[in-house]
């Protein structure tokens, strides 16, 4: 019989291990590692299920608007006066989270937004005088920024690991496209099948739910930062001429989605659209596992290339070469959006992180209202059917020229202050 091994301890002699046990080697998917810090779970299923009617929120508002009001430019107006005024109000929503913490900000604003929407409701269920809708929209645009709140978190988990952050970024943003792909056919199902206002109610019903239970996870809340800067975060270097990028990256998708609607116009435009955001949802994914991450200078000239896809595809006039090309343009989107995050997070302090990437989706927010104003006008004076494609190509191009012209993302250490 073998004699056991002996070793001396401090606490006299003990048996000594017959072999070494080797820790579990990490996993290869990136996204698996993300998802098994502790918390991460939780909070990302809570925000996945606030930010869904991000995408229905507005085209409920048309519906049922334009189904009462028998107008859909007083819809549209009524959208974009909310839109108008989410612009000021949003970023200083970000300020007091970025000073007082997401749950105690995000519960009650978030709140306060929905009882408008439901006000806004019953307004228009009533025909109340079409001022008041304004009014409602314009008094109650204080929806927090769910998708910024949750790259805060992500921020603050993987400080000090680029690498997984820029994961967690990209990961983000294919939820961003998600949404945006699920929302509107939702919406339309909820409110052909049953009454205009339902896709307002279960948006509503969503948003506050998931808010409640984003806030309730406290333990991957980050904490509240030394406000060192009084400053908005616009003053840090480089950061205005970020945001004018992301203005003209924002025109490509309003033009694009306008341009698209018109070209098509009829019921298969919604899913022909959608396959532009299916495009960016699996790049997005896919660039999210690459350990390099491209410059925002490739990023722009990629995206300038393949926003020429749908031009070249509509001047054939078939409807599946159109899909194609939505699809293939799809996917320079989400890695230019997930870089541009990236930069957002490095140029702005920390103690404003929310306030500064609220602040890019407001620059985008705006782009998207120009985008949508000039497509809208190609479309009506177009000279020939696909002439409304060459305006996302142009503000694709507008964006790069700008970049290139400003020097954006050449040097961007972290500011830390």
């Amino acid at each position: 019989m073998p004699q056991p091994d002996l070793t001396l301890t401090p606490a006299g002699p003990a048996l000594a291990p017959r072999y070494r046990e080797r820790p579990a080697a990490p996993h290869r998917n990136p996204y698996v590692r993300l998802f098994a810090i502790p918390g991460t779970r939780a909070f990302t299923a809570g925000n996945l299920v606030a930010r869904l009617p991000t995408g229905m929120f507005g085209i409920s508002a048309v519906i049922m608007i334009a189904a009462a009001y028998d107008s859909y430019a007083l819809a549209g107006s009524v959208t974009a006066a909310g839109l108008a005024a989410g612009a000021l109000t949003v970023p200083w929503i970000a300020r007091l989270i970025d000073r007082y913490g997401q749950a105690r900000i995000a519960v009650p604003a978030a709140a306060y937004a929905v009882l408008g929407r439901l006000v806004l409701l019953l307004c228009v269920h009533e025909k109340a005088p079409v001022w008041t809708l304004f009014a409602v929209t314009a008094l109650t645009a204080t929806f927090p920024n769910t998708g910024g709140m949750s790259r805060a978190r992500w921020a603050h988990l993987l400080r000090g690991d680029p690498d997984a952050l820029h994961t967690a970024n990209a990961f983000e943003q294919a939820v961003d496209e998600l949404c945006f792909m699920l929302g509107p056919v939702l919406t339309v199902l909820l409110c052909s099948a049953l009454f205009p206002e339902a896709g307002t109610l279960v948006a509503a019903g969503l948003y506050l739910g998931g808010i409640l239970l984003f806030a309730a996870q406290r333990s991957t809340e980050p904490p509240v930062a030394p406000r060192t800067s009084t400053g908005s975060p616009l003053r840090a270097p480089g950061m205005a001429a970020l945001l004018s990028v992301f203005l003209a990256t924002g025109a490509i998708f309003g033009a694009m989605e306008v341009v698209a609607l018109a070209f098509v116009d009829g019921p298969a435009a919604g899913p022909v659209l959608a396959l532009q955001a299916a495009g960016s949802c699996a790049a997005g994914l896919l660039y999210g596992r690459a350990r390099r991450t491209a410059g925002l200078r490739i990023c722009l000239a990629a995206m300038t290339l393949l926003m020429a896809m749908p031009l070249l595809a509509a001047a054939t006039g078939s409807l599946l070469a159109l899909a194609a090309g939505l699809l293939v343009a799809g996917m320079a989107t989400a890695p230019t959006m997930v870089t541009g995050m990236g930069l957002v997070q490095r140029l702005t302090p920390e103690s404003q992180l929310n306030e500064g990437m609220t602040l890019a989706v407001t620059a985008l927010l705006g782009g998207i209202a120009a985008g949508s104003a000039v497509g809208g006008w190609a479309a009506d004076h177009a000279p020939f059917p696909a002439f409304g494609f060459l305006i996302p190509v142009a503000a694709a191009a507008l964006a790069l020229a700008l970049c290139v012209a400003t020097g954006v993302g050449r040097r961007s250490p972290r500011v830390r202050a």
